[in-house]
């Protein structure tokens, strides 16, 4: 049996983990950018001026992207919650934590390369308001899956998670796009 002090010392070797697939992602994702993909991030991409003008001129309507979004956010979920029933739950958090990583890798080198500091901006805004919230309900279930069977899944864990994930959504689907507008425009 595990003592407190013990129970401690695990959740910050396991933070340590998390921590450690994401950046290595995130790394790759770098690498991968730059070697790889480079005359394709140069030659178009979500970063082209044009994209970026008819994003900022464009109306959203808001019940479709709400769906769109719902479907999207979603996805991921039930992926994670179909593959933690299996035995390769620890597996399928790995590999969720190097393809988070990875695509913010290569997201963020490709705004570099298009627009340099601008594109650093771009990225962050573009994660503001929702990620945190997203982060924290992706943590609550991560969290569960990797140290199962110690971690047991309750309805606090279930509100929190829905909770969480609906206030991204929310604030994805109807304070994100405002504030990208706003950016864009001081291009």
């Amino acid at each position: 049996m595990l003592t407190r002090g013990g129970v401690f010392v695990r959740i910050r070797e396991n933070k340590k983990y998390f921590v450690l697939f994401c950046m290595l992602g995130f790394l790759i994702g770098i690498l991968y950018a730059n070697i790889v993909s480079k005359d394709y991030i140069t030659s178009m991409g979500i970063f082209n001026d044009f994209f970026l003008n008819q994003y900022a001129e464009t109306d959203i309507g808001m019940a479709e992207y709400a769906w769109y979004i719902v479907r999207i956010r979603m996805m991921p979920v039930i992926l994670l919650f179909a593959l933690g029933c299996t035995r390769i739950r620890k597996g399928a958090v790995v590999a969720f934590l190097l393809w988070t990583g990875f695509s913010c890798g290569m997201i963020m080198t490709s705004a570099i390369m298009k627009m340099g500091i601008k594109g650093i901006v771009l990225c962050l805004l573009a994660m503001t308001p929702q990620f945190a919230f997203y982060i924290a309900g992706y943590v609550v279930l991560l969290w569960h899956l990797f140290s199962y069977p110690e971690s047991k899944w309750n309805l606090t864990k279930t509100v929190c998670f829905l909770l969480l994930l609906a206030l991204g959504i929310v604030l994805e689907c109807y304070v994100n796009p405002v504030l990208m507008k706003m950016f864009l425009k001081t291009l």
